[in-house]
């Protein structure tokens, strides 16, 4: 696909658990333009995660390749990886993984701050994020003294600190109430329209999956279009 910032290419992955190979991806295709979002949907078992960690760099597949903005990472060192992990591409889980320590605004700037930016630049582009997500007036509040829905949103401004290429979610609402996850989708679906990310989400809640541009599952290791 000519615009794609991510792409996987025949991407296997296996385990082996005692004298059984557990095959997860096999061949697995696919690809995700600027500006898209798709709902990556899935019985839990079926490889979702796999698929984002390898999609994120995170893990190593066993074969094919993952090409993020026309790089080819198949052989490249981890050092190299991390570099394009930390530059091009944000993860978003269903548990926020904040720091306790810090407030809301500080969180979103860390990300920043380790990429060298500024600490007044970071300050900036953190508050900026946080009013985006809508959580502005909650910025100097540590994780504790948020709502589940509140630390999510922050997880989100935390995870396109950097202005990242790809967004990997993972069950990003799989811990919220229906009508909290609606408010988090929502803010999380602007994100996307405006900045251009490109957005592959995992998700069990087939009402927002419905609302993305397509939506994919995984079928005897490879990813398969669902029906519109």
């Amino acid at each position: 696909m000519a615009d794609s910032v991510l792409e996987l290419k025949a991407v296997d992955r296996r385990y082996v658990q005692g004298p059984k190979e557990l095959v997860i991806l096999n061949g697995a295709d696919f690809a995700l333009r600027s500006g898209e979002m798709v709902a990556l949907v899935a019985p839990s078992g079926a490889g979702k995660s796999t698929l984002l960690h390898i999609a994120g760099l995170l893990e190593y597949p066993d074969g094919g390749d993952v090409v993020v903005n026309g790089t080819s990472c198949a052989g490249l060192p981890d050092e190299q990886r991390t570099a394009i992990r930390r530059s091009e591409i944000g993860f978003v889980y269903q548990f926020h993984h904040l720091l306790p320590e810090f407030s809301a605004l500080e969180n979103v700037m860390m990300p920043q701050l380790i990429a060298g930016l500024p600490p007044a630049e970071a300050k900036e582009r953190a508050a900026q994020l946080l009013a985006y997500m809508k959580i502005g007036q909650r910025a100097a509040h540590r994780p504790a003294e948020l709502s589940g829905g509140e630390q999510q949103r922050v997880a989100i401004a935390r995870a396109v600190a950097n202005a990242p290429l790809v967004l990997l979610a993972d069950e990003p609402t799989g811990n919220l109430d229906p009508k909290t996850a609606g408010y988090v989708f929502e803010a999380l679906e602007a994100l996307v329209r405006q900045s251009g990310l490109a957005a592959l989400i995992a998700t069990h809640n087939e009402e927002l999956a419905a609302r993305m541009d397509r939506r994919v599952t995984l079928a005897e290791g490879k990813v398969v279009p669902l029906p519109e």
